[in-house]
């Protein structure tokens, strides 16, 4: 690359100022984007440094660094992360760069050479040194937290707080995060906490997203730009949702229902509003496979559970999918073979290594925090080759781990966050999608969210459009924590440090901005007071008046969640011994029979099915989306017990071969 003679003194001077990144530059196999090298270089000159960038970005060339410094200058370097899996990797990037003999791990469970100029851990064990003032401590010069945005997480994010509050001052704190919106409030209160901090936000996505959502078997568009090149929602898709909406049926009032076998229901059964057959989502292997078709592969499915990971594989191996050539298997068995050949042989039934095996051979598998090590490990290698084309995930693969792929899919927009069903937020989406385009490999990444019956695509479109969200504290003083910080730094001091907490310095900040707000608004208001009044009527009644129309529109839409989910428990209380119905998601989508309908408990019906994969359980409205209809009927035999494991594998096996669809 020819370079101007200024260009060429300019490089040279930056090597001359700061040599250590010139030293780091040179063994990279890529040129630094501009936000590496401004945070680099701010490292070098001694700042501590906050990087905010997508996912995919690069930021973690910035936390690299970080240990290159340590190990030129003689200091140690301590490597945080939110989870296991992510030190784990991260260990084993930094010891094919620096040597086994100078990098160590910590997690909780796994200690390997602790003692070690730079040591990976979880955040979690260093929160715990500090309290325990372990001489591990002395000689740190840096510390990188991965992930720091994770100290918004509800349940673990104060220890992110506690761990900048409490290291010692000549520590420099490297923390790298997702972007978020307010990171320059962020970075103050990290200057006011430790000192001269330099904020550092890229916003640019080295790949390209494209969003879009699977109605049916047909992959639509979630974005078109119109004439002012702004994007919008699809029309096509906004239309195609509707069309279906219209066309599901609705329960009507329950009333006496015609005899068993009378194909249908009487006007108590379903009919209503709707013209066309229910609305089935396609199955996992229909959209594996036409993401397969369309070159979207390789592939990660978020399920927000660790049975459902698996019992989506397990589809997978009966359907006979397979995504990998003979070729590909090969290696993919040498690659098994060298990963598990430690494994005990008489362990391997129990671990279910067949299975898991067979699954692999053929470009599949589950990743979850429930899995073996070995397994887990042997997952993230094959995907990483481009062996294994389609994983089955928990949100944990979002935090960081390098598994990127091509294509994101979300079957669900709710999971469960350890006490109730909530909807995602703008951040967990941005961070689950974020793992879609692999830099140096894909031009573009997609990320596809199937669609249902009440799912609006304007929402998710909000979902998708927000690029940014703001990072609130989750600091909440415990027992644990008061017992530790009083028994360390004593009364007046532990209150000190707990009212230097990110979230107080976010509190005070907005008891500030409020009253300067209600100051100025009040006498806004003021002045608009005299201006309300004119020949076309009062404005205040006015004003009122599409207040009540709010107040009424917002209380239909609550009524309407509610008719629904009463709907879909009016459809159970319907269904008989012997209903086929089909499950439409979660880890027991498919095909299933009704061996009690339950209707007699008190409250909501709880059906109690077996699944075409031989599991027997009890269902709830919660798991129906829309009402259910019964697709067919098979006959059962006079006394069912779901408890033996012969009498599910025959009813299973009866299921199947109805040739319900």
């Amino acid at each position: 690359m020819v370079s101007t003679p200024a260009e060429a003194y300019a490089a040279a001077q930056a090597r001359t100022s700061r040599p250590q990144l010139a030293e780091f530059a040179a063994t990279l196999p890529f040129e630094l984007d501009p936000f590496q090298r401004t945070a680099c270089e701010a490292l070098e000159d001694g700042h501590g440094v906050l990087v905010c960038a997508p996912t995919g970005a690069g930021k973690t060339v910035v936390g690299e660094f970080a240990v290159h410094l340590a190990l030129a200058r003689g200091d140690k370097c301590f490597y945080t992360t939110p989870i296991k899996a992510l030190s784990n990797q991260k260990y084993a990037d930094l010891v094919a760069r620096h040597g086994a003999e100078s990098v160590g791990l910590l997690t909780g469970d796994i200690s390997i050479n602790g003692n070690a100029r730079v040591v990976v851990m979880t955040t979690e064990v260093l929160r715990n040194m500090l309290y325990s003032d372990s001489s591990t401590l002395r000689g740190l010069g840096y510390v990188v937290m991965d992930e720091v945005h994770y100290l918004a997480d509800r349940f673990r994010g104060a220890v992110w707080e506690e761990v900048i509050l409490q290291l010692p001052d000549q520590v420099k704190v490297v923390g790298l995060s997702a972007t978020v919106s307010n990171a320059e409030e962020f970075g103050d209160w990290l200057v006011t906490v430790r000192g001269d901090t330099t904020v550092v936000v890229d916003e640019h996505r080295p790949v390209p997203l494209w969003q879009h959502m699977m109605v049916g078997k047909q992959l639509l568009d979630m974005f078109v730009e119109d004439g002012s090149h702004e994007l919008r929602v699809d029309p096509v898709l906004v239309r195609r949702t509707r069309e279906l909406e219209s066309q599901q049926p609705v329960l009507r009032e329950r009333g006496p229902r015609r005899g068993r076998n009378g194909g249908g229901y009487g006007t108590g059964g379903h009919g209503g509003g709707g013209h066309g057959p229910r609305f089935r989502p396609p199955s996992r292997v229909e959209v594996i496979t036409r993401l397969e078709r369309d070159g979207l592969l390789p592939a990660i499915t978020f399920i927000f559970s660790r049975a459902g990971c698996d019992a989506a594989v397990g589809q997978f191996v009966r359907a006979g999918l397979r995504l990998t050539t003979e070729e590909e298997t090969a290696e993919i068995r040498a690659i098994v073979d060298a990963r598990t050949a430690d494994l005990p042989e008489a362990d391997l039934g129990v671990l279910g290594y067949w299975e898991w095996r067979e699954a692999l051979e053929r470009g599949i598998a589950a990743h979850h925090a429930g899995m073996l090590p070995a397994f887990k490990e042997t997952v993230e290698q094959l995907f990483v080759r481009g062996l294994v084309k389609a994983v089955f995930a928990t949100e944990t693969l979002a935090l960081g781990i390098n598994m990127p792929a091509r294509t994101v899919v979300l079957e669900r927009l709710v999971k469960f966050n350890g006490e109730s069903h909530v909807e995602l937020t703008p951040g967990e989406y941005t961070q689950l999608t974020g793992r879609a385009g692999r830099r140096g490999i894909d031009v573009e990444g997609h990320a596809v969210v199937l669609w249902q019956p009440g799912v609006d695509p304007a929402q998710v479109a909000g979902l998708a459009s927000t690029r940014t969200y703001p990072l609130r504290s989750s600091f909440r003083p415990g027992y644990n924590m008061a017992i530790n910080l009083l028994g360390r730094l004593g009364r007046d001091k532990a209150r000190e440090l707990l009212e230097q907490s990110f979230g107080q310095f976010q509190a005070d900040r907005s008891v500030v901005g409020l009253a300067r707000r209600i100051e100025r608004n009040t006498q806004a208001l003021e002045g608009y007071q005299g201006s309300m009044d004119c020949h076309l009527g009062d404005f205040p009644s006015y004003a009122e008046l599409r207040r009540q129309i709010s107040e009424r529109e917002k209380a239909a839409s609550r009524q309407g969640v509610a008719a629904r989910r009463a709907t879909a428990a009016d459809a159970l209380r319907e269904l008989k011994p012997g209903d086929v119905i089909a499950v439409p998601h979660g880890r027991r989508a498919g095909l299933a029979v009704v061996l009690d309908p339950g209707s007699e408990q008190a409250g909501d019906p709880r059906p109690l099915v077996l699944t075409e994969d031989r599991w027997a359980g009890r269902l709830s409205a919660a798991d129906f989306p829309a009402p259910v209809q019964p697709l067919g009927r098979m006959r059962l035999p006079r006394r069912v017990d779901h408890r033996v494991a012969r009498v599910r594998r025959d009813l299973a096996s009866s299921l199947r071969n109805t040739g319900i669809q």
